[in-house]
């Protein structure tokens, strides 16, 4: 599984790159704090893998790094999807590097 730290990330997002950040976190975690990818909760993530880009590379993302490898893992066996990347870390990771007042649980 191919990943990505906060810090690549963060980059992508400074050089205006053209990716897809995608949250796999519940709606609740999502409200208390996120870094504007679109949600789509784990459990959801095969019904609505049409919202999944193919054209691009595809960043997902949790809390820690563990439920966003799953949604990697499901897509790529699945779907066969190649373009997908797990943040490493999570928004804990991202809170730690960046923005140690955004709030998390």
């Amino acid at each position: 599984m191919k990943e990505i730290t906060v810090e690549e990330l963060k980059a992508k997002i400074d050089n205006n790159e053209d990716f897809q950040l995608i949250d796999v976190r519940e709606p609740f975690e999502y409200e208390t704090s996120n870094l504007n990818g679109l949600n789509i909760p784990l459990g959801g993530i095969l019904i609505e893998a049409d919202k999944v880009a193919t054209d691009k590379p595809v960043i997902m993302q949790c809390r820690s790094g563990k439920r966003s490898a799953a949604a990697v893992m499901q897509l790529e066996q699945q779907l066969g999807l190649t373009n997908l990347y797990n943040l490493k870390g999570g928004i804990l990771a991202w809170q730690e590097a960046f923005d140690p007042d955004m709030p998390v649980y």
